[in-house]
């Protein structure tokens, strides 16, 4: 049913956990993934630690850095347990939006990413990455929380 699924990670403990989920996922089902990460653009204002204690040119080559980072460990993950794999980095302002729009631009059947569990004031605040996915894409999304 599920050929080809699309896993997005920030590289939170997490999120590789989810991707371990995905990537078991995936070879019972015969599927192949792409794994996404999606790194926001620095900003003049910030809350990030990273951005504040950077500069442009620095937030942006620690992040690229730190992406191929994700994605290589992803990758070897991937190979390990002998499901075909594809990663790719986007920078977006709106991490769901670009989640979303990879998925539709490689065809994906099911996206499968991690949900913190954060609520009331937390999700209000922060706001859920999860959640907005879940509610603008028009294919399923397959949530990991851990227990």
């Amino acid at each position: 049913m599920f050929r080809n699924i699309l896993i997005p990670t920030d590289g939170s403990p997490l999120a590789t956990l989810a991707l371990d989920a995905g990537i078991a996922f995936a070879k019972e089902a015969g599927a192949r993934i792409t794994v996404l990460t999606v790194m926001e653009p620095f900003h003049l204002f910030s809350t990030d630690a990273e951005q504040l204690a950077s500069t442009k040119e620095e937030y942006e080559a620690f992040s690229r850095q730190h992406a191929g980072e994700i994605l290589a460990d992803a990758a070897a993950r991937s190979e390990r347990a002998g499901v075909p794999c594809e990663t790719d980095q986007a920078r977006s302002h709106e991490v769901y939006r670009a989640i979303i729009k990879k998925s539709e631009d490689i065809g994906a059947d099911l996206i499968v990413m991690a949900s913190h569990g954060r609520g009331g004031v937390g999700a209000l605040i922060i706001g859920s990455v999860a959640a907005k996915v879940l509610t603008h894409s028009t294919i399923p999304v397959l949530i990991y929380r851990k227990k």
